[in-house]
């Protein structure tokens, strides 16, 4: 890669999808463990009892399921592999659609998700809040300047201040002196960001959006209620646990540390001597958090690590793989439980929490963490979506669907004006393509 690397910037942003129209949408979750591709069409409907919020129904056209490659903690590790893997999800997923796709939605759980929270203001010029006011109060609010090497993937107003009233939904037309903006911007690292973009548009497509995982899976599996009360979404991934918390209706919070169940299945595998395939197959069909009366009894085969036929395989107990898999998912949960204290959760005494990703499969988990975080806790899966396949229907594809339901929530992000600065030289094809989203998000 040629030319100056930008320290900072603003991921691609995606036009909102009109009220009135249909629209074709693809998501692209990349995991540590398994890439999804889903294909969607958004039709206009009218707000449905549980989801008030959504201006679109979703249909899936197409979907592909995929074992992770190249992948470590939500990061890219290995392009090549990266790509080929990227390549083959789209591939089946746009015959199952019928069509070829030119961009994509992509989630991020890596890079060390993080929220910043800051209030800009203006003087009013006396009189009633007009749309100028807003747009002066919002450019003041995108002139805060991100720490270094972090890049910004979401840009939301929480609510307005007029003078010592605060917390205000729609400002127009009321009176004040003094007028302020409340900004939730999530950050990650910058390098994370850009290599997961590099290897979607090595596979020759655009990114149409980079969005927060969490933030997505609580599009998916909150119904609105549960966002207007307060909840915290746990996305238990793979490679990261991230998480996102939901308030007044509002996403306000955001966070994320890179252990989830690979973690569990590594512990496993050296626990059992076993190899990290059968570890995880093993996890995946006996893996609990709970003891049952029986589990002293009840033996499971472990295949040698070996390919000497001679060699006999062993025999553990239900109750032996629990002692090594609940202290991981434990220490899961109280990290999550510190990061929720540090967050506006705290002050949502009936928030509840709901779990989402392939780690909240586990048997037991929801119970375990009832009991760690002190909250009511729920399984989220995928809400309001038609034509899921069977297999998509669980906890696992949250953030795939919440990639399809994103669109209709792309309205409530604020970016600047687009201010031309040219911040990346290179050459031709893929340094063009980045250096022209760098220039139009400065």
């Amino acid at each position: 890669m040629t030319g100056k690397v930008v320290r900072f910037g603003l991921t691609p942003k995606m036009k909102p999808v009109s009220p009135k129209r249909a629209a074709v949408v693809a998501a692209l979750d990349i995991g540590t463990s398994k890439t999804v591709c889903m294909i969607a069409r958004l039709e206009p409907q009218a707000p449905q009892d549980v989801l008030r919020r959504r201006s679109h129904g979703v249909r899936l056209l197409g979907f592909s399921h995929t074992a992770a490659a190249g992948m470590k903690g939500g990061g890219v590790v290995d392009l090549f592999e990266a790509e080929q893997m990227v390549r083959t999800a789209i591939d089946i997923a746009e015959n199952a659609a019928g069509l070829q796709l030119e961009s994509v939605v992509v989630s991020l759980s890596g890079g060390r998700l993080g929220s910043e929270r800051f209030v800009a203001g203006i003087e009013l010029s006396g009189g009633a809040v007009g749309d100028g006011d807003i747009a002066r109060v919002l450019a003041a609010a995108s002139r805060h300047s991100v720490r270094d090497g972090r890049a910004v993937l979401h840009s939301l107003p929480i609510g307005y201040a007029l003078d010592a009233a605060t917390g205000i939904r729609e400002p127009r037309g009321m009176l004040g002196h003094r007028f302020g903006v409340d900004m939730h911007m999530v950050t990650a690292e910058v390098a994370t960001v850009r290599n997961l973009m590099l290897t979607v548009e090595r596979s020759h497509l655009a990114v149409e959006a980079m969005v927060a995982s969490p933030y997505v899976a609580g599009l998916s599996v909150l119904a609105d209620d549960e966002a207007d009360l307060g909840a915290a979404v746990i996305d238990f991934g793979a490679g990261t646990t991230s998480l996102a918390v939901f308030s007044g209706g509002r996403f306000v919070h955001a966070d994320g540390f890179a252990l989830g169940g690979q973690h569990v299945t590594m512990d496993l595998a050296r626990g059992l001597n076993a190899r990290i395939a059968d570890a995880e197959r093993i996890k995946a069909i006996y893996g609990s958090v709970l003891t049952g009366g029986s589990d002293e009894r009840d033996m499971i085969t472990v295949p040698p690590v070996g390919d000497d036929e001679r060699e006999p395989p062993q025999f553990v107990s239900r109750a032996a793989l629990t002692r090594i898999i609940k202290p991981r998912v434990e220490e899961i949960l109280e990290m999550v439980r510190d990061r929720l204290k540090a967050s506006p959760f705290a002050a949502e005494p009936r928030g509840r929490v709901v779990l989402t990703g392939g780690g909240s499969q586990l048997s037991g988990i929801v119970e375990l963490a009832g009991r760690v975080l002190k909250r009511p806790v729920r399984i989220g899966r995928p809400l309001g979506l038609a034509g899921l396949p069977e297999a998509a229907k669980g906890p696992a594809f949250a953030v795939a669907a919440g990639l399809l339901v994103y669109p209709q929530a792309a309205h409530l992000e604020h970016f600047e004006p687009r201010r031309t600065r040219q911040l990346m030289t290179g050459t031709g094809g893929y340094m063009a393509r980045v250096g022209r989203w760098l220039r139009e998000s400065f």
